[in-house]
This record gives structure tokens, C-alpha cells and sequence, in this order.
């Protein structure tokens, strides 16, 4: 595939939503209502964990599995989320004082035209019995 064709493909991914961020480790700013809903937004396309801290110091980390942000009004959108110690949690956005993408996006690079690429790799080194197995999720 030319690099045309990629650039295209992830131009094509961008646009459906489909493309991941390089996120790991950003704290996002959330100072206005807009940076809230953004934030959350791309919370909730992360395929990792990610530590809310609220607004009383309480720290949890889980992995965000659903958001509710259709109201006009901040104060009745929640994200809900499965904390690592279990079960399922349902947090107001105004209950949370900050958020932290700390896990590792398993969904990052993982791009079937990544795949190609390392597969042509180890083609063009001359290896044999190519095979590109998936890294572990830790």
C-alpha cells in the first residue's frame, strides 16, 4: 500500500471517529464546560484506564464504559465506569475535580495498516513463517 493510500486511510479514520490519540499520560485541562466535554468524550473512545480524582480528593481508576452527556446542563451529565477494585460506579461530571489517561490504550497502533507495515518488515529481513501475534494487555 503507498503511503498515499495510508495517509488517505487515516485521513478516512480521522473523519469516522475511528482514529486514536496518542493519550497516555495527558491530563486534560478542564476549565470551561467545553474542556469538560471534550475531555470525556475522548475518555470514553480510550480503551484504558484512567484515574478520576474528586472534587473531595478521592482518587479512582477503572475503565470508562459509558457516558451520558446529552443534557444542555454539565450538572446532569455522569460518566459511569468499572473501577479496578469492581464493580460499576456513576459519577456526576461535577463531582469530578480532575481526570488522567494512566492506563495504556490497548487499541493504540493497533491499525490494520500497522499491522502491514510490521508484517513487510519482517518480509523485506527475510524472515519466514511470518507471523504477528498481539501483545499482551498486562
Amino acid at each position: 500500500m503507498s503511503d498515499s493510500k495510508i495517509s488517505n486511510s487515516q485521513e478516512e479514520d480521522e473523519k469516522l471517529g475511528v482514529a486514536h490519540q496518542d493519550l497516555q499520560g495527558w491530563v486534560p485541562r478542564m476549565a470551561s464546560e467545553e474542556e469538560i466535554r471534550s475531555a470525556f468524550e475522548k475518555a470514553f473512545d480510550y480503551r484504558g484506564d484512567l484515574t478520576i480524582t474528586l472534587r473531595n480528593g478521592q482518587k479512582i481508576e477503572g475503565y470508562i464504559f459509558d457516558r451520558r452527556a446529552d443534557s444542555p446542563r454539565l450538572k446532569e451529565c455522569v460518566v459511569r465506569l468499572m473501577p479496578k477494585v469492581g464493580g460499576r460506579l456513576t459519577i456526576p461530571y461535577s463531582d469530578i475535580a480532575a481526570l488522567a489517561f494512566t492506563g495504556k490504550d490497548t487499541a493504540a497502533g493497533k491499525s490494520f495498516e500497522a499491522w502491514v507495515k510490521k508484517y513487510k518488515e519482517k518480509k523485506a529481513a527475510g524472515e519466514k513463517n511470518i507471523g504477528i501475534e498481539a501483545e499482551p494487555l498486562d
